[in-house]
């Protein structure tokens, strides 16, 4: 009897993360749950209804590169192996960069891009092995710098050049590579984000009712992974901006420019 696939989900305990966990144990995967919350991830489980020999849950920072090696370390310790990488776990900020402390910058690049290059350093030899699949969570704004956003784009930008280089690397070790670009979804991720001096904003300033669903994403992402998808991008507008940027980068440049200082309290003044 085959065993079952396993993946690891970072950032698994609310917004995306947490939908992927759903989707992929409904799908019949055993789920590791990785987030800074303990209380969430072990709700979570009980959510679900998983059992100890089909789900763990790992208290991790990937921000820490010894937090990173154990969450693999211990997916293969409990279940020998793995198939699908999940690097979710992610912050954003919105600040005019001439006014953001640069720690807010580090700590950016710390979560969004070297969280995503340990945990693919460590699971990478299990994933050759099982020939499997890492997704990164990308965002439009990994293919078009966004105003108020440096340290987030900055990130983005690196994860999908990163991820680009192992997905060559490995084109004769059978390890696919799939980058999600999804638009605006409904997350606390715009709770939480950074402001100039690091704190965090506390509220949304976008109308999240015109927003994806997080299990609308864990559903695409699903496909994806089963299908071995290089690159899905997950709303009309991502897509649209895509091909704008790409013939028309300078009116995309001002219309982006519009849209951001017509935000509410928005730091880009028009």
């Amino acid at each position: 009897m085959k065993s079952k696939e396993v993946v690891v989900i970072t950032g698994a305990s609310s917004g995306i993360g947490l939908a992927c966990v759903k989707a992929f144990y409904a799908d019949g995967y055993c789920v590791v749950a990785s987030a800074r919350s303990h209380d969430k991830l072990h709700k979570t489980a009980a959510e679900i209804g998983a059992g100890s020999d089909d789900f763990l849950a790992i208290v991790a920072d990937v921000s820490i590169e010894s937090d990173c090696r154990n969450i693999i370390d211990s997916t293969i310790e409990k279940f020998g192996r793995i198939d699908v990488l999940i690097n979710n776990a992610g912050i954003t900020m919105r600040a005019l960069f001439e006014e953001t402390d640069l720690s807010v910058m580090h700590r950016i690049m710390d979560v969004n891009f070297w969280g995503l290059v340990y945990c693919t350093k460590f699971a990478l030899p299990y994933l050759q092995k099982s020939k499997g699949v890492i997704v990164g969570m990308s965002s439009v704004a990994g293919y078009k710098g966004l105003p108020t956003r440096s340290g987030y784009s900055a990130s983005k930008f690196a994860l999908e050049g990163f991820l680009e280089t192992i997905r060559i690397e490995n084109l004769k070790k059978g390890v696919a590579v799939c980058i999600a670009r999804p638009g605006f979804v409904a997350t606390n991720i715009r709770n939480t984000m950074l402001s100039a001096d690091g704190t965090q904003q506390g509220t949304s300033h976008k109308d999240e009712a015109k927003s994806m669903e997080p299990s609308e994403v864990a559903s695409e992402l699903l496909i994806a992974v089963k299908k071995r998808k290089r690159t899905i991008i997950l709303s009309r507008t991502a897509l649209l901006s895509f091909w704008l940027n790409k013939f028309f980068p300078s009116w995309l440049d001002k219309q982006m420019f519009k849209h951001v200082a017509s935000e509410k309290e928005s730091p880009l003044k028009k």
